[in-house]
C-alpha cells in the first residue's frame, strides 16, 4: 500500500482531463527557476506554455507506452515487452520500421500508478468508441494506450502519389475498445473535428492529427489535371474520403 502527498493535491497542479486509466495534469507555474530563467518562466506561464504529465491507473487497464515515456511508478507495477512470440516480434519490428514508431512498446501491468515524463506538448485523450473502434494517427503522436488495443500499419491507398507528395507510405492504426493518449502541438480546444458522411475532405498540408480507420487516405493533385493544379497555385493535397471523422489542426505545428 502506498500514499502520495504533494502531488495531485498540490495547489500548483490542475487536472485537465481524465478518461479511462489516464489523468492529464498541468503545472500552473514553474517554481524551479533561477534569476537567469525567471523571465522566460513567467511569460511561458502567461502564454499557457506549461508542463503537463500523464498519470496512468493500472487498476483500470494495462497500459502500452511509447518507448522511453515512463518517468516513475509506484505500487504493484510490472513492465514487460508485450511480445507474445517470435511472429509477434517480427510483426512489430516491421510495423515500427514503416510507421516511424518504436518497434517495441513496453506494456505495464498491475494495480499501481505509472507517471509519464513531463512535456510541454498538449495531451489528447481519445476514446475509440467515439471512432467506431478504429483510428489512424499522424506520425509521432502516439504516447500511450489501453493495452487491449491492437496496433497495425495502415497503408496509403495510392503509393505513387504518397511518394510524389513526400509523405510516408504507412501510418499507425489502433483498433479495439479503449483510450489512446496522444502528444499534440495543438491544444484540443483549437482542433477542428470534421465528420464525413460519404463525402471528401482535402487538406493542403500535414494538418490532420487523427482520422477514422474507415476513411480512405490518399495524396492527390488539387486539380483534375496538372495544368489545373498549377493554375490554382496548389500542388498535391491530402484527401480523406468516405464516412468517418478527421481531427485537424488549424495551423501546422511550430508555425
Amino acid at each position: 500500500m502506498f500514499t502520495l502527498s504533494n502531488f495531485i493535491d498540490n495547489d500548483d497542479i490542475r487536472t485537465l482531463a481524465q478518461l479511462g486509466p489516464f489523468r492529464v495534469i498541468e503545472y500552473q507555474r514553474d517554481l524551479s527557476v533561477t534569476p537567469g530563467n525567471a523571465q522566460t518562466a513567467y511569460f511561458s506561464s502567461a502564454m499557457h506554455v506549461r508542463r503537463r504529465q500523464v498519470i496512468c491507473d493500472l487498476s483500470k487497464a494495462n497500459i502500452t507506452l511509447q518507448a522511453g515515456a515512463m518517468q516513475w511508478m509506484v505500487g504493484n507495477v510490472n513492465a514487460t515487452t508485450g511480445i507474445k512470440g517470435v511472429g509477434d516480434l517480427l510483426g512489430k519490428a516491421l510495423r515500427g520500421s514503416v510507421t516511424k514508431e518504436s518497434a517495441i512498446k513496453p506494456e505495464y501491468t498491475g494495480d499501481g500508478l505509472l507517471v509519464l515524463e513531463p512535456t510541454y506538448k498538449h495531451i489528447l485523450l481519445l476514446d475509440l468508441l467515439e471512432w467506431n473502434g478504429s483510428i489512424v494517427l499522424d506520425d509521432g503522436l502516439f504516447l500511450a494506450c489501453d493495452a487491449n488495443l491492437k496496433h497495425k500499419a495502415v497503408m496509403r491507398s495510392n503509393l505513387s502519389s504518397a511518394v510524389a507528395g513526400n509523405e510516408g507510405l504507412f501510418n499507425l492504426g489502433l483498433v479495439g475498445q479503449g483510450v489512446v493518449c496522444l502528444e499534440s502541438e495543438c491544444p484540443r480546444e483549437e482542433l477542428i473535428e470534421v465528420t464525413l458522411q460519404n463525402d471528401v475532405l482535402k487538406i493542403d498540408g500535414n494538418l490532420a492529427v487523427a482520422w477514422s480507420g474507415s476513411l480512405d487516405f490518399t495524396v492527390e493533385r488539387s486539380g483534375k489535371t496538372l495544368v489545373g493544379s498549377a493554375a490554382s497555385g496548389e500542388g498535391l493535397v491530402n484527401v480523406y474520403r468516405g464516412t468517418g471523422k478527421v481531427l485537424m489542426a488549424p495551423v501546422a505545428g511550430n508555425t
